[in-house]
């Protein structure tokens, strides 16, 4: 039983990561209509630059250094590529957006290196939260989850109680309207993107040292995240949360189940037990990486739109 739970918590926590990333997507795609394939590519720039920062700001700085700097490249991305490009069509945002993808990772592996650097959680954060029995859960994974709650609590505030939220959500249905009451859009669209890519870059700062630091992080997680996007409905806020759980606790749910397909049909009576040894001795557990494409497939057959996809936050 103690197994069960610590795997559930395991996935709630890598799907509320998975949702710290995908979030600043959703954004991006929802507010502005472009869909960033560089996106991931921002989370890896978080932990890189949390990592250099950490050597003379300490920890905390490092965060706060790395959400700040991402923000800082996605605003001059947007202001001096995407904005060129935005007029010709999605084709060329996606084809700059890819070729910045591969731009971010050389150039990470030129001033880092190729393989992973040390970037670990500080000693000060190295205790327990609670306990499940024998097992100590880490504080530092409960506070990722807390701190992606408390983002997604505060994004939809913003845009659904404030002033700002009221100005962004009317640029994005009506721009000229908008532009003739005296507001700046293009303005508006470069904070959203500077925004969404700060939210990446937390992400990688907070995740990068809880799990591993690498210049192809961002390859790993890169099609999860659209994934996430996909299921969930583009442009939904809470639609890319509830895809991001359910993801998650899906995937680190089946790594612990302990069979194969082989012993399942056999078990059930679809087929003999030399068949199940022979040819389906395939464990499930090694399906963990190819369940967020048949939830997608799935979801696509039953509700293209997503889970969410008539919903903007």
């Amino acid at each position: 039983m103690d197994t069960i739970v610590v795997a559930l918590l395991n996935g709630l926590i890598y799907g509320l990561l998975l949702f710290m990333i995908s979030s600043g997507l959703t954004l991006i795609f929802g507010m502005m209509g472009i869909l960033n394939f560089a996106h991931a590519s921002f989370y890896m720039l978080g932990a890189y630059l949390a990592f250099a920062a950490t050597r003379i700001f300490g920890f905390w700085g490092g965060i706060v250094f790395g959400t700040l700097g991402v923000a800082l490249i996605g605003l001059l991305c947007e202001r001096t590529l995407l904005r060129h490009v935005r007029r010709h069509g999605h084709v060329q945002e996606l084809l700059l957006t890819f070729g910045l993808s591969f731009a971010f990772e050389e150039l990470v592996k030129v001033f880092f290196g190729p393989y992973a650097v040390s970037y670990p959680v500080p000693e000060s954060l190295r205790f327990a939260a609670f306990s499940i029995g024998a097992v100590q859960y880490p504080f530092f994974r409960v506070l990722i989850g807390a701190t992606a709650i408390a983002m997604f609590a505060a994004i939809f505030c913003l845009l659904r109680f404030t002033r700002i939220g009221l100005v962004v959500r009317a640029a994005v249905l009506n721009p000229d309207m908008v532009r003739a009451l005296g507001y700046n859009v293009s303005a508006i669209f470069s904070g959203m993107f500077a925004v969404g890519a700060g939210l990446a870059g937390l992400a990688g700062a907070m995740g990068g040292a809880y799990y591993t630091t690498n210049p192809n992080m961002a390859t790993e997680l890169g099609v999860i995240v659209f994934v996430v996007v996909v299921v969930g409905g583009l442009g939904s806020l809470s639609g890319a949360l509830i895809a991001s759980l359910v993801i998650g606790v899906l995937v680190n749910a089946v790594v612990y189940v302990d069979t194969t397909f082989g012993d399942l049909l056999a078990k059930v009576g679809i087929v003999s037990a030399e068949t199940a040894r022979t040819l389906l001795n395939v464990p499930i557990a090694n399906t963990a990486g190819v369940l967020p494409f048949l939830l997608m497939l799935l979801v696509l057959m039953i509700r293209p739109q997503g889970i969410a996809g008539d919903e903007r936050v």
